[in-house]
Parts: C-alpha cells; sequence; structure tokens
C-alpha cells in the first residue's frame, strides 16, 4: 500500500452550506472566509456576522486579507480559525513518530493492541541498493511469520489459562487483544498503518515546512501531500512552508560536534525509570498556588505561611482542595506549579503511548539496539523467546549494515520491542492524568510499568500533593486511605 493523504473534511461558514443548498447563492466552500472575517473582528466595527457575509461572498478579498494578516502583520494565530481533517494511509509507524511529535494536533491511530495485522509494510526509498532491499524483505517477513506465530500460541495460552473468561464473549475478546499487544513487540518500524488527523492550518504550515526540511523521504512525501491537499482548498494561510537550514541541519550539526563527547550511549540495557530534576519544595508550591488563589495575598507571602504550617497542616489543605474530586474530575490548575522531569529507558511499543501524553515536554533520541529489548513475559511463557531474540540479532545486525551505508535509515528494520532514551518533563496536573490512565489494569502493561514507577519516585519528593496518585481503578480505595471514607458520586442534573 503507498502513502495516501486524503482531504476528509475542513470547517466551512454554516451560512455558505445553507446557501448552496438552497441554491439561492454560488459560494466557495473554504475555511478562509471564516479565518478572514475573525481577523478582521479587532479592527472593524462591523459585527461578526456582518464580517463572516462579506468574507464568504468577497473570497479573493479574503484570501487577500490572509496573506496580508499573516505574512505582513505576523498575526498567524487567524490561520488556527481554518481547521483540516486528513485520512492518512499506507504510512510507516516510523514516519508516524515524526507525524504526531505535533501537540497541538488531534490523532486517532489504528491499533496495534486491538487489530491482528496482515504484514503490510513500508520498504523507505532510500534504501535502493538491490542486495539490501533483499535483506530488508526477508528479515520483516521473519518478523511478520513470528507475529503470528506468537499471536496464536499467546491467545490459546491466554484461554486455556482462563477457561471461564474465555467461555463469555467480552472477555475472550479481551484475551485475544493481550496476545495481539504482546505478538507486536516483534514487528518492525516499517509496518504500515493508518491516521485520522485534525489539524489547524497554522500547524499544519509548521509540520510542512519542518517534515520538507526531514531526512527520510517517507516524511517528506508526507508533508508534500499534506500541503497539496489543503492549499488547494486554502491557499491564502499556509505561507512559510518551504524548508530552511534551522530544520534541515541543527540536530545534524550538533551530532557531529557532541556525539563522541558525551562518553559511552548504550550502558543499562535494563528497562529504568530515574527522576532527574523535580521543583524543589514542589509541595510548598502547590499549596502556596492555592492559597493565592483564594485570598488574593502576593505569592511570597503565602509560601512563607506554607512553610510555616505543620505537615499535618498541610495535609488538610490539600484534602481541602481534593475533597470533591471524582474520579473522571481534572485536579486543579495549581497542580501546574510544581515539575518533575524524567530520563527512561522505554521500547517502541511504550513510546507509542508514552508520546500521547503531548502537554508533557518530551524528548527522545533514536532507537538503540544497544540498549537491548523488552520480551513480554508471555513470549516465554509459550515457550518462543530464544526464536524471538534470533530474529532480534538478525534484526539487529541488518540494522547496523544499513546504518553504515544510510544513517538514519536503519531504524525502519527495528521492532517495538527495541528500545530508546526518553526525557520526560511533566507537571504534577498532567502526572495525575497519565496515572489515572496508564496505572489502570486496563492499561497495556509496559507503560502501566513505567508510569507505576514515575508515580512512586513523584511520591517519595512530594509526598503530599501526590497522595491521590494512582489508577482509576483503584481510585475509591486510594481516596478512602486519605479522607477515611469514599463518597456517593454525585452528579448535577443539566438545566
Amino acid at each position: 500500500m503507498k502513502l495516501q493523504v486524503t482531504l476528509a473534511g475542513h470547517n466551512v461558514d454554516v451560512a455558505a452550506l445553507r446557501e448552496c443548498k438552497d441554491g439561492t447563492k454560488s459560494v466557495l466552500l473554504t475555511p478562509e472566509s471564516i479565518s478572514a472575517a475573525y481577523a478582521r473582528i479587532s479592527r472593524s466595527p462591523k459585527t461578526v456576522g456582518e464580517l463572516r457575509e462579506d468574507a464568504r461572498h468577497e473570497t479573493a478579498r479574503a484570501r487577500a486579507s490572509n496573506q496580508r494578516i499573516i505574512f505582513e502583520m505576523g498575526h498567524h494565530s487567524v490561520a488556527e480559525h481554518a481547521v483540516f481533517n486528513f485520512d492518512i494511509t499506507g504510512v510507516s509507524r516510523r514516519a508516524i513518530e515524526e507525524f504526531e511529535r505535533f501537540r497541538l494536533c488531534s490523532y486517532t491511530e489504528k491499533s496495534q493492541r486491538y487489530v491482528t495485522l496482515k504484514g503490510d509494510y513500508l520498504v523507505p526509498d532510500e534504501l535502493r541498493d538491490g542486495v539490501l532491499r533483499r535483506e530488508f524483505r526477508k528479515v520483516v517477513r521473519l518478523q511478520n511469520e513470528m507475529y503470528q506465530t506468537l499471536y496464536e500460541e499467546i491467545c490459546a495460552y491466554n484461554l486455556s489459562r482462563h477457561p471461564g473468561r474465555a467461555r463469555r464473549r467480552e472477555d475472550r475478546r479481551l484475551l485475544e487483544n493481550a496476545a495481539k499487544e504482546d505478538a507486536r513487540y516483534i514487528l518492525s518500524l516499517a509496518t504500515q498503518t493508518q491516521v485520522g488527523a485534525t489539524i489547524n492550518a497554522r500547524n499544519l504550515e509548521l509540520m510542512v515546512r519542518r517534515f520538507a526540511a526531514h531526512h527520510l523521504a517517507e516524511v517528506r512525501e508526507l508533508g508534500r501531500q499534506l500541503h497539496d491537499r489543503a492549499r488547494r482548498i486554502a491557499p491564502s494561510i499556509l505561507l512559510f512552508c518551504r524548508p530552511n537550514d534551522y530544520d534541515a541541519r541543527t540536530y545534524g550539526e550538533l551530532a557531529g560536534r557532541f556525539r563522541r563527547t558525551a562518553g559511552p550511549h548504550g550502558a543499562n540495557a535494563a528497562d529504568y525509570v530515574t527522576l532527574v530534576d523535580h521543583t524543589p519544595d514542589g509541595d510548598d508550591r502547590i499549596l502556596a498556588t492555592l492559597l493565592l488563589r483564594v485570598s488574593g495575598h502576593e505569592y511570597s507571602v503565602c509560601r512563607r505561611a506554607v512553610r510555616r504550617m505543620s505537615k499535618r497542616n498541610k495535609v488538610e489543605l490539600f484534602k481541602k482542595a481534593c475533597a470533591h474530586l471524582e474520579l473522571y474530575d481534572v485536579v486543579l490548575r495549581e497542580f501546574e506549579y510544581a515539575d518533575l522531569c524524567y530520563s527512561v529507558v522505554v521500547s517502541a511499543g511504550c513510546f507509542g503511548q508514552l508520546k500521547r501524553h503531548r502537554m508533557a515536554s518530551i524528548v527522545w533520541s533514536d532507537y538503540d539496539p544497544d540498549l537491548g529489548v523488552t520480551v513480554p513475559e508471555s513470549v516465554d511463557a509459550v515457550g518462543e523467546k530464544e526464536q524471538f531474540l534470533e530474529i532480534i540479532g538478525q534484526t539487529d545486525r541488518l540494522y547496523r549494515k544499513i546504518e553504515k551505508r544510510l544513517p538514519g535509515i536503519g531504524t525502519y528494520i527495528l521492532t517495538n520491542a527495541h528500545r530508546r532514551r526518553v526525557l520526560v518533563k511533566i507537571n504534577l496536573r498532567e502526572l495525575y492524568h497519565m496515572s489515572r490512565l496508564r496505572e489502570d489494569p486496563t492499561a497495556q502493561w509496559d507503560i502501566r510499568n513505567i508510569v507505576r514507577q514515575m508515580s512512586a519516585l513523584a511520591k517519595d519528593v512530594m509526598p503530599v500533593t501526590t497522595m491521590l496518585l494512582g489508577g482509576k481503578s483503584d481510585y475509591p480505595a486510594v481516596y478512602r486511605s486519605v479522607f477515611g471514607h469514599y463518597p456517593k458520586v454525585r452528579t448535577v442534573p443539566l438545566p
């Protein structure tokens, strides 16, 4: 399957849709009319309805207005009022990691945990050597055959261990999905997937410009197609799309200068989570911010007041702030005033979920076979660990052969089991969200293990404000341990 981007939808003025349906007027359906109208709100005495009517009936003028406001005045925010929906098919898991770097876009991706894969994969265009292409295809076939074997064997193993659950349709599906999520660890990053994405024009422009300078041909082609599909509908709001040296050269020049001076980079092949930095007195800062919110006092006054509190009084302040916190609630924004920074080593399978926490600051290095691989326990349980590692060995050898000739292209052959180093900076509010979602028993075991360690380390340095960390299913017990009871869930009827 070839990479294909389809423009699935975009926002338009409802009045324009109505006029088209009624046949009263011929109107071009483009998001540019919305962005042009909203751009003029701050400088025009007309009502917003009048501005929208002007813009949708004078498309050329609306487009000129967009270009002038964005390019000459530098008001890029008006492009955020234009929104596009894209279907993306035939894209590799390797390329989709670059696509999902952009935190202010929305993505839904085909899950390897819930869908049985058919073996579709991409051979990178850079791999022009016939011998290397044949070896690439051979290793991917071995990986895909192992995936099918593992899925069947782990599925049978899961069903045999839980015969009662196997008779219930819903439980049987869960056991089968567990087999898929473990079998996928042998699949390569060349495996193809599909994504539905929603992107506003401002972020799309940044994405297209970055992709134009990317070292992977697949990513450059993805950017070209995204630009082409959107530009046909809204040419006036995608302006700065050419590659530049900042995007094309910065990281490469940094690597060339400092890679050799940083010391060994492949030490410690085990999964680990290390808290490398955190906000000093994080508990006190959060509690002081809560006091500022309700008292109106200057922050330094609130800090002094909290420092004078006993541990018991600090806990009482925390409990007062969280007494009405339901399972589905987000903790208060004041919890963003303490940060934690973690160095983690994660598998590609785990990273695919970790990177979805887009409000965290996440920086990662390339996958590195010297960090070893993550092997699911079920693979050992069905007696396939030796064969699994044999295929990993062949994968690693081909990776090094490709990297020697084509640096950066070898990662396509690496698997979901291979690891990379990641630096995660996260505020406590976002950690609460991550903990609720990823420490729950329904979460995948790999990321559950990572986040559990992150929470434990956070509790060591912020023992008060982390007291309610935990997965969704554990929340009633965690709440009870803090408050002595768990209140009946209250709902407020809609008016």
